[in-house]
């Protein structure tokens, strides 16, 4: 009997091999379409190669650690939602579901677009800035990766292949941050001396990664069928928890905690007899660990160990300073019914921070652009609705992985454990871009598993084979070209260019000057204000070096005073940028227009003492000794618990001819009259009260290890103060010290032989 495949399809497909032991027959190319293939892998290529961004370092762009990997993953996102939309005409099944997340994620990205539009900033509130690289630009990114993350991976079952090749990324991470911990060479730490921060040159950022990675791992290994696999897993989790200690962030270490303990009581709960154990002995060591590990803080073994002493230091007390921004952002919140209603936009904290600084924060960073709680950062820049809406990404998740039944055991432990610490996390640091991948990756992996079609996408007619070589094809490959070309191609070029402008060129100064002008000059990119600010930094170094012609010197000077006023003037009201417009006059020489616009910064933040400090230098070396010393008054009233500022009221005191009122000072602060402080050197020299210079200089030559500078610079006083024979003997004492210093007190002495002043 003549078989009953043959003639069929199936008799060519099994002949060909791609009759499948289910009975389903593997489409060839041409039955699918050459455009549906091709977009397919590109698509798919596009989504795995995103989770490579945490290894993208590029030193050539300002901000290396931050601007490489969110260029990287916007042009990705860019091909993978060109070809996920091109897919979508020729394939239903690759159309947008309907879900709960899927609505919040929408309404949420919508809001902040309109939130933004109301922006202090709307160009930096759409586009942010180099250092962040955040701003709506990134949300509406975030929200295509969301889409075709879902469409694309549920529809070629990828999704557990894109997490495990996410760890598989993080394991090249982590060695990167092992090493750092080892002090292998070439593998220095970015941020500070003993925290690691690996490939993203900030400990926090690397934190939130382990901590994503830590609960990936989990929920991957209890439900790997092979045992290497599984016991894998299990170890990577325990590596990547236990580098979260080793970078020293406080916030990320209480999250893994609380999302541990959560993922143990959920398993307890849904969970057998067995689970039930297990996961409750799960948290009872966890708590008694922490607990035992907190309780001996003070003990020399916690002590004498920097990762255990700043971790176990977490107390409100160490909470002051976040409690202070938070104070500050809520009244910012609160201002006016706009604020409530539409907030400040994207990157409008800064302004929020200016207006309602706090004196008491004088001691720490001078500028804020966070709130550091991310639910209030998102209450400042869009508003109660913005908070709620982004509230409701985590509750419309935490729903649906409680309620669907298409959401199994495993993934309901470790996604909501995995969300818990991300959110315990985020209530005393910021995101970053992974933080935020990996976020919306959990949203778009639970979109794809319960999204139900919607009638609508359901209706419209697929695209035929041929009909997506013509038009879906190209069209996609247009969409992506232009926006890869609109989107990131001008702020990349000057992301490179800014780099070649701040780096010294061996043919000079001139060549800097010719870069800036270039960047500033009939350009358009979006983080044109950090190029100004860059460009204000080096006209100050330029104006400095005497080795510097009078007229690159010049040019400099007159190139970033024009374009700091064109930013104060597009952006009024930001005190930072005020601040830098009176360093552009003070690189000038110019110091009635310093002091004008360092007093429009104060009247933007009159609570600032950094400002009144900077407003009394400028008064100061004008040689207008009484309005420096009432503005250095002006600055310790903001702050007078802070020593340096007493220091500064003091060396104001002194400049004015007030030596009682500074005595006064410096005994009620320090407890003597004699304090090391090279302002206070200064004064003395100012006022010519040559008896305190001398003191200071004497405190200074006889500390233990007192330079040689030291000495001289105690041999200058003497000689300030007319006392050549004490001088002269003092050099001849410090060449006896100092023999390899015998030429320059053979010359020192010869210039107070001849009358000349010791330099």
């Amino acid at each position: 009997m003549k078989s009953a495949l043959a003639g069929s399809v199936g008799e060519r497909a099994f002949r060909t091999g791609r009759l499948q032991p289910c009975g389903i027959v593997l489409p060839t190319m041409a039955e699918t379409g050459v455009a549906k293939q091709i977009l397919r892998w590109v698509a798919l290529a596009a989504l795995f190669l995103a989770t490579l961004a945490p290894l993208i370092v590029v030193n050539s762009f300002f901000f290396p650690f931050i601007t490489g990997k969110t260029f990287y993953f916007r042009i990705l996102v860019e091909i993978a939602v060109a070809a996920w939309v091109g897919l979508a005409f020729l394939d239903k099944d690759y159309r947008p579901r309907f879900s709960w997340v899927g609505v919040a994620a929408i309404a949420f990205v919508a809001w902040m677009f309109v939130a933004d539009l109301f922006a202090v900033n709307v160009s930096k509130a759409f586009w942010s800035n180099f250092e962040r690289s955040e701003g709506w630009i990134l949300l509406i990114h975030l929200l295509g990766f969301f889409y075709a993350a879902s469409a694309v991976l549920r529809v070629e079952k990828k999704w557990r292949s894109w997490f495990l090749t996410s760890l598989a990324v993080g394991a090249v991470v982590s060695i990167h941050g092992i090493f750092q911990q080892l002090g292998v060479p070439g593998f220095p730490i970015h941020q500070g001396s003993t925290r690691i921060d690996s490939s993203f040159g900030n400990s926090a950022y690397f934190a939130i990664y382990l901590l994503f990675n830590t609960f990936i791992a989990l929920w991957l290994a209890s439900t790997e069928r092979y045992a290497w696999l599984k016991y894998t897993l299990y170890a990577f989790a325990v590596v990547e928890a236990f580098l979260i200690f080793l970078t020293e962030t406080r916030g990320t270490v209480l999250g893994l905690a609380g999302g541990l303990i959560l993922a143990g009581l959920i398993a307890a709960v849904t969970g057998g007899k067995r689970w039930r154990r297990w996961a409750l002995a799960g948290v009872a060591v966890i708590i008694v660990l922490g607990g035992s590990l907190y309780a001996a803080r003070h003990t020399s073994f916690v002590q004498g160990n920097h990762v255990l002493q700043r971790i176990t230091s977490i107390s409100l007390k160490a909470g002051d300073v976040r409690f202070a921004i938070w104070h500050m952002a809520l009244e910012g919140f609160a201002q006016s019914p706009k604020t409530v209603v539409f907030g400040w936009g994207q990157e409008g904290f800064n302004y929020v921070f200016n207006k309602y600084y706090d004196p008491a924060l004088y001691s720490q960073e001078p500028w804020f652009d966070r709130a550091h709680n991310v639910p209030i950062d998102w209450l400042i820049e869009g508003g109660l609705s913005a908070l709620l809406l982004y509230l409701s990404l985590f509750g419309s998740l935490v729903w649906l992985v409680f309620t669907r039944s298409e959401i199994s055991r495993a993934e309901r432990i470790f996604i909501l454990g995995g969300l818990a610490g991300y959110f315990i996390h985020n209530l005393f640091v910021f995101d970053n871009l992974y933080s935020y991948v990996y976020f919306f990756a959990f949203l778009a992996f639970i979109d794809a598993r319960v999204g139900r079609p919607i009638g609508w996408f359901e209706r419209q007619p697929e695209l035929s084979p041929s009909d997506g070589v013509v038009y879906a094809l190209p069209m996609s490959a247009i969409a992506a070209v232009a926006m890869v070309w609109a989107i990131n191609v001008p702020s990349i070029n000057a992301c490179a260019e800014l780099i070649t402008a701040i780096t010294p060129s061996s043919s000079g100064p001139a060549a800097n000057l010719a870069t800036f002008e270039q960047l500033v000059q009939g350009r358009s990119y979006p983080s044109v204000q950090e190029v100004r600010e860059q460009l204000v930094s080096f006209a100050s170094q330029v104006t400095q070096d005497s080795s510097v012609s009078p007229s690159v010197q010049q040019q400099f000077a007159q190139l970033a005073i024009s374009q700091m006023q064109a930013q104060v003037t597009s952006h009024p009201g930001d005190a930072r940028e005020l601040l830098e417009l009176s360093f552009a006059y003070g690189a000038a020489g110019d110091t009635t227009g310093a002091l004008k616009a360092i007093t429009q910064a104060i009247a933007a933040s009159p609570s600032k003492e950094d400002l009144w400090v900077q407003k009394a230098l400028i008064e100061w070396n004008a040689g207008q000794f009484a309005a420096a010393q009432q503005d250095f008054a002006h600055a310790y009233a903001l702050g007078p618990q802070f020593s340096q500022l007493a220091m500064y009221a003091a060396a104001g005191d002194y400049a004015a001819g007030d030596a009682a009122k500074g005595d006064a000072l410096l005994k009620q602060t320090y407890g003597t009259t004699t304090v090391d402080s090279n302002t206070l050197a200064l004064a003395y020299y100012q006022a010519k009260d040559w008896t305190r210079l001398i003191r200071l200089w004497q405190l200074r030559a006889n500390k233990p290890g007192a330079t040689v500078q030291d000495w001289f610079g105690l041999a200058a006083a003497y000689y300030a103060a007319g006392k050549n024979a004490q001088s002269i003997a003092l050099l001849q004492r410090i060449a006896k010290q100092f023999p390899s210093a015998s030429a320059s007190v053979n010359a020192a002495i010869k210039q107070i032989q001849s009358g000349v002043p010791v330099q």
